[in-house]
Parts: structure tokens; C-alpha cells; sequence
């Protein structure tokens, strides 16, 4: 079993910011914590400040708590058998990362390294397992998440499984769209290379430059180097196949 230090030398240590007027919170399984409990809160955690690239923990990492990301955007991976990196997941402002590893008192299954500059709240896992013992509703929070991540993770498999790869494809930019939301020029608000576009949808490089150079001539999307427009989601939906 490795034991591996979970806040790294390199992040930088902020000022706590306040859980009472965190806005990442409303969006937070946090959102319904009363004001005593938001006190407990701020004695206990620790907010840090990550650059893009680095690392909040590693995989085979003991955890120690769960976090929560303030604000910026977190890609969760994992290695595989042949030493290549696999996705599993994204994290934005008012997401929890960690938490499953506490639940199941098993190591961390993932890497976190941030797509860009994020501040990440470090919650113990004392007060995490505090608060599902004294809050029903905390507790039925991370109940509702955890199905959620399974009920994704399911759906993935089938994909995989029974969709081509274009539909994939389609599918992933729709879901990264939900995940990120937009820019102010309707551009999927996060930026990610060809590769790990490729090491998402489970196909080659090449095969997703291809394919997005077919959706482009579609009129699906249109691309500004790592930026990815939408221009037809109902398109991408049909051809995601995810109409009843």
C-alpha cells in the first residue's frame, strides 16, 4: 500500500475562505448545512491553491479527508494496466473529489491534476463522517451522488460497448457541455487536447481528429484549436442516438 502526502509541497495556502459565503457551495452537496455546522466547517478544512498541471493527490494515496473544489477545473485519471492514463472523471467549482476512497476506507483510485489555475477546499475525513452521522440529509446527498456515478459509470459501459465511435464522440461533446457549460462564443468551457479527447471516447488520436473534422464539415461544430464550438446540438443529439 503507498502513503503518499495528499497536499503537496507546491500548492500555496489561501486565506479560508468563509463556507457561508462560498458560492461554490449552493452547488455543493453542502448547499443545505446550517450556520453552526458551517462554522465546524471553517475550524477543520483548509483551502489551497493549485496551478495548472499539478497535483492535488495520487492515485494509491491514503485518504485522508475528501475535497472540494472552490473554483477552476480538475481532471481525474487513472493508470492502467499498461501504464497508460485513463480518464475517469472531471471536477468543477462546488464538485467533491475523494469522497468514495473514504467511503469505502480504500486507497484513492485516481490522480487529480487541474486543467487550469484552482483553489480546492481539504475537508478531514473526521468532520466528513461527522456530518453524515448527525445529518440525514447530508448523508442523503452523498448517497444520491454516489448513485449517480454509478448510474454514469453503467452507462459508459454500454456505450462502449453498443455506440460507434462517432456516437461517442457525440455524445462526449454533449456531456462536456453540461459539465462546463458554454462560453460567451458558445464553445464547450473547457479545453482539453485531441488526446484526451481520444483516451475518453476509447479510440485512437488520429480516429478523433478524423471524426471531428467530419462533425465540422456537418456544420455540428466548428473548432478554434482546443476550442470546440457548438453549432447543432440537436444534431450532436440525434447523432448520439439519445432521443427516446
Amino acid at each position: 500500500m503507498i502513503f503518499v502526502i495528499l497536499h503537496l509541497a507546491m500548492s500555496e495556502k489561501l486565506n479560508n475562505p468563509s463556507c457561508a459565503t462560498c458560492g461554490a457551495r449552493q452547488k455543493s452537496v453542502f448547499c443545505s448545512l446550517n450556520s453552526d455546522q458551517l462554522v465546524q466547517m471553517d475550524e477543520h478544512k483548509g483551502c489551497d491553491f493549485y496551478k495548472k498541471g499539478e497535483t492535488i493527490f495520487k492515485e494509491g494515496a491514503i485518504a485522508r479527508g475528501l475535497f472540494c473544489v472552490n473554483k477552476g477545473k480538475i481532471k481525474l485519471s487513472r493508470m492502467g494496466p499498461s501504464g497508460k492514463e485513463q480518464i475517469v472523471r472531471f471536477a468543477k467549482g462546488g464538485d467533491i473529489i475523494g469522497y468514495n476512497s473514504m467511503l469505502s476506507r480504500r486507497p484513492l483510485s485516481a490522480t487529480a491534476n487541474c486543467l487550469e489555475d484552482s483553489a480546492v477546499c481539504f475537508i478531514p475525513a473526521q468532520q466528513f463522517f461527522a456530518l453524515i452521522k448527525e445529518d440525514p440529509n447530508f448523508s442523503l446527498k452523498i448517497l444520491e451522488l454516489t448513485a449517480k456515478n454509478w448510474d454514469d459509470a453503467s452507462r459508459l459501459i454500454t456505450d462502449m460497448a453498443q455506440k460507434t465511435t462517432k456516437q461517442r464522440l457525440a455524445e462526449m461533446l454533449l456531456w462536456l457541455k453540461e459539465t462546463f457549460g458554454l462560453d460567451e462564443d458558445n464553445c464547450i468551457d473547457v479545453k482539453l487536447s485531441r488526446e484526451e479527447i481520444a483516451n475518453m471516447v476509447g479510440t485512437a488520436t488520429e480516429a478523433v481528429i478524423r471524426l471531428l473534422a467530419d462533425l465540422k464539415k456537418e456544420n455540428l461544430i466548428a473548432l478554434e484549436g482546443k476550442k470546440i464550438k457548438m453549432l447543432d446540438i440537436h444534431g450532436l443529439v440525434m447523432l448520439a442516438d439519445l432521443i427516446d
